[in-house]
């Protein structure tokens, strides 16, 4: 008897910032909870002169995010809170960008709250970052440290959709 592959999905997750946009994409198959790595990195936005021009060169390298790894879908820290008002318009200017890229691409897009992902990567909402990047490289099998912080939050993002998908 013949065996049939199991259809394999690949998701980005992005954690916008202001001045460092953090990826990771992941590929998992339904039934399988434990995910590979595909890449992980960040997208250095601090050299880039004016506002206009910072936007445009995230867009262009979304977009080339899209073309290297063809995501199934696309997930992305939800905005809800900031101390520092300059600070959430500017993430909510690349959240934007990333949103945009996203439908000309016509890739859907999954947004989750700090408390979710967290909740999804250690069974805690409140877990403190060092916790989930330990928890993010016992699910990936990743012995290194994840660098940036950007790139480690990315990737529990990823993971986060992940678990919801196959669990709702």
């Amino acid at each position: 008897m013949k065996k049939i592959p199991k259809k394999t999905k690949k998701i980005l997750g992005i954690d916008p910032g202001s001045t460092t946009v953090g990826y990771g994409v992941i590929e998992y198959s339904k039934g399988n909870s434990n995910p590979t790595t595909l890449g992980y990195g960040y997208i250095d936005l601090k050299k880039q002169p004016g506002n206009e021009n910072r936007l445009l060169h995230l867009h262009k390298d979304i977009k080339e995010l899209f073309k290297i790894y063809r995501p199934d879908s696309i997930a992305v820290e939800n905005i809800f809170f900031f101390k520092n008002a300059k600070t959430i318009t500017a993430v909510s200017q690349s959240k934007g960008v990333i949103l945009l890229a996203a439908a000309e691409e016509k890739i859907k897009v999954h947004e989750y709250s700090p408390l979710e992902i967290k909740q999804a990567i250690s069974g805690y909402g409140k877990a403190k970052k060092p916790l989930i990047e330990k928890m993010i490289q016992s699910i990936l099998g990743i012995k290194t440290r994840i660098r940036p912080d950007d790139a480690s939050d990315a990737l529990a993002i990823a993971i986060c959709h992940m678990r919801h998908l196959t669990v709702f």
